[in-house]
């Protein structure tokens, strides 16, 4: 019996860091050009990002090779800064842009970024094992209105709902 519930739990949680159907993980993925501070431009939302404001995404290199995520949010409601920190690794080749996030001790989320600035790293569209989970990701507050709407042309050919996308105030 407990072959079966260990067996059962680690197929779930394996679901957990899959990629959704029809969608690639950038290839030639370079960490250390990604490091560093993330602005949250759009999202889906989520209860654990609901009502927040002024989002970012700090990402730094760990001395075991996994990288150390730092999410900070504004909650309006609560007029107050809001932190949760967690560890990502890769979940193949270290060159594609696949990792597993983790804010919970051993459950991992998958985290695929299937746009990526190749020249600049300037910025990132980001999905998690489901097209439930999106965010546009960019290296300054604001972006302009052509990268808005390429943002917005690619999730639409990949069947994101936009309908219930979120423009995220950085200010």
């Amino acid at each position: 019996m407990s072959q079966c519930v260990v067996a059962c739990c680690a197929f779930l949680l394996s679901g957990c860091v899959s990629v959704p159907d029809g969608v690639t993980p950038v290839k030639n993925f370079d960490l250390e050009r990604y490091l560093g501070t993330w602005y949250e431009i759009a999202r889906l939302d989520h209860s654990f990002e609901r009502g927040m404001e002024q989002v970012t995404a700090t990402y730094s290199l760990r001395d075991d090779g996994s990288v150390t995520v730092a999410n900070r949010g504004f909650v309006t409601v609560d007029a107050q800064w809001e932190d949760a920190n967690g560890v990502a690794k890769f979940t193949n080749a270290e060159d594609e842009g696949h990792l597993k996030v983790s804010f919970f001790g051993p459950f991992y989320a998958s985290y695929v970024i299937f746009e990526l600035d190749n020249e600049e790293y300037n910025y990132a569209f980001v999905t998690g094992p489901n097209r439930d989970y999106l965010w546009f990701l960019s290296r300054t507050p604001e972006v302009d209105e052509a990268l808005k709407q390429r943002f917005l042309d690619k999730i639409e050919q990949l069947n994101f709902d936009t309908t219930e996308l979120i423009w995220v105030a950085q200010k």
